[in-house]
């Protein structure tokens, strides 16, 4: 996937008055975290940041460069007009990339399960999983290959393939989804 870079730089000043002539001149004020719970006030790009926050997860990491100096972020929350459909606030997490995250994400079912070729039905259980990793290695989304599964077979967490540098926080038993006999 594209790596987003959204160009940002400090800012003192704050109000209504200020944010409204940022947006103005195009630029969005901003917010951003660090692991240690410390804020920063910011204005970004407007065109940047509309660019990456239509086109990703909530685990992308993108680089924020904050008056010049790159860092690995999470866009955590954004405020927008209904109307106009403009962004007008943005939240970000910055990541040092040595504290583990945890994060939870719904589940992508992939293939059709081999179940219901043969007449069986799909009944979806838990749609979400919980998982942690270091930043750089958590997976944008999550994949279920169902297409093994037969009647009166089960997938579950356990069953996922993720890598040894993701850790299933949920269940491992908990059953993303099982496929019924068909009907007579």
């Amino acid at each position: 996937m594209e790596k987003f870079v959204i160009n940002a730089k400090t800012r003192t000043e704050t109000g209504k008055k200020y944010a409204k002539a940022i947006r103005a001149q195009g630029r969005i004020p901003a917010v951003a975290y660090n692991e240690k719970g410390e804020s920063f006030l910011l204005e970004i790009e407007a065109n940047e940041f509309e660019k990456a926050w239509r086109s990703i997860t909530k685990t992308t990491l993108v680089t924020l460069n904050i008056d010049g100096k790159a860092n690995n972020a999470y866009i955590k929350d954004c405020s927008y007009d209904i109307k106009t459909d403009k962004s007008y606030h943005a939240d970000f997490h910055v990541v040092s990339g040595e504290k583990p995250i945890v994060a939870t994400m719904k589940i992508r079912l992939v293939g059709t399960a081999a179940g219901v070729l043969k007449g069986g039905f799909m009944v979806k259980h838990v749609p979400e999983i919980t998982v942690k990793a270091l930043p750089q290695d958590m997976p944008e989304f999550i994949e279920a290959d169902v297409s093994k599964v037969e009647i009166g077979q089960k997938l579950t967490f356990a069953d996922l393939s993720l890598g040894d540098k993701v850790t299933v926080i949920s269940n491992p038993a908990s059953v993303i989804i099982t496929i019924a006999p068909p009907k007579k």
